[in-house]
């Protein structure tokens, strides 16, 4: 029995780098996701109010599992990491990154 692709969507503002630390991951797991760009002004984002209950961005819907607004970058990626990663572990912070490349 073949699986749709997860039906990913991530709340994002150009240059935050919350963000981009998640869509890192999702490029990283090779996950399809749409891409919401937010405004940069907090009291204009109404919609990311609504589907996490805070106007902080990255926000990730999930429609696959049931998630209607998951916020932290953090929490974004370990859950990637675990739903979608095939055993996978979430890449180390900036001196892990930059070992690995390094060597």
């Amino acid at each position: 029995m073949a699986t749709s692709a997860p039906q990913l969507k991530l709340y994002n503002l150009q240059g935050c780098p919350y963000c981009k630390k998640v869509r890192r991951a999702l490029d990283d797991l090779n996950l399809e996701y749409e891409t919401h760009s937010v405004p940069h002004s907090r009291d204009q984002r109404a919609e990311v109010y609504e589907v996490s209950g805070q106007y902080g961005v990255p926000v990730l819907v999930d429609r696959t599992n049931g998630i209607e607004g998951m916020p932290e970058s953090d929490d974004i990626v370990a859950y990637l990491y675990e739903e979608y990663g095939d055993g996978q572990q979430p890449p180390g912070g900036f001196v892990s990154r930059l070992l690995s490349r390094l060597f």
